[in-house]
């Protein structure tokens, strides 16, 4: 109960259908918080919205919400009418694999929205409201990907170093307001999305895939600790070695050469 205890009653978790997100949720609610949970498939999230309800006897509200339009925010706060938000999850996101130039100029803006305008836009819409109660928490999802140029990856890693760096930038600028940010670096991690994209295997020192309920339990434990963790014995080692061992042109090559093979490209 200490999350509730320090933060507030309500938890936001965007991107929370499946996967990490949904996993945050079950997480939050098992700590007796009461929920908003968004994405785009409102009958995806009742079904995780029941499952939350009879297992933890909390209140979920579920609101659709396509995150890459361009008045997300202001449809989440119509939607909140006035609830107050003690903690949000900014999970969702928008991962193209390929060739830049194979993808439309169009989807790499969608999720330039999805993953960069709109997380952008809630922290200073919610942030605000935080800071005048002076407490609260955000967590932001990044990867291992935005560490250093991921071919293959390009928009998609270069949006989660804006939110690795967004979140960094906000802890140091509200730490002393009673705000806590964090940027929850994952690696591979066995979502729904993840599985459906086939990804080959790519050898024996390739770091283990975390379910999404590791990545979210440790990410809570760090919450208020520092302003960003990498989730994962095996991810923080493999993030060290390609970013203080190696040349930074050799670690960009093995990020390219290992989705190439991963995603048969």
């Amino acid at each position: 109960m200490l999350i509730k205890q320090k933060y507030g009653c309500t938890a936001l978790i965007a991107g929370a259908s499946e996967g990490i997100g949904a996993a945050f949720a079950f997480c939050l609610a098992a700590e007796g918080m009461d929920l908003v949970i968004i994405a785009r498939r409102l009958p995806q999230l009742q079904l995780v919205a029941a499952r939350i309800e009879s297992k933890y006897k909390v209140k979920v509200l579920c609101i659709s919400c396509d995150l890459g339009s361009a008045d997300a925010t202001q449809q989440i706060m119509e939607a909140l009418n006035g609830k107050e938000i003690d903690l949000i999850v900014y999970n969702a996101a928008v991962s193209i694999i390929g060739p830049f130039l194979k993808n439309s100029a169009k989807d790499h803006n969608q999720l330039a929205r999805v993953n960069m305008i709109t997380p952008l836009n809630m922290l200073h819409a919610f942030g605000q409201k935080m800071i005048e109660r002076q407490r609260g928490a955000i967590i932001l999802m990044s990867s291992l990907a935005g560490f250093q140029g991921s071919g293959f990856l390009s928009v998609y890693a270069a949006s989660k170093a804006f939110n690795r760096i967004l979140a960094e930038s906000l802890w140091y600028e509200w730490k002393e307001n009673g705000v806590d940010i964090i940027a929850c670096c994952a690696g591979a991690t066995s979502t729904e999305n993840y599985k459906k994209t086939k990804p080959e295997k790519t050898g024996f020192f390739t770091p283990r895939v975390l379910t999404p309920g590791e990545v979210a339990s440790e990410c809570l434990g760090k919450l208020g600790k520092g302003p960003s963790f990498i989730a994962g014995r095996g991810n923080r080692l493999a993030s060290f070695i390609m970013q203080k061992i190696l040349p930074r042109k050799t670690a960009i090559k093995i990020m390219g050469d290992t989705t190439r093979k991963m995603y048969r490209i």
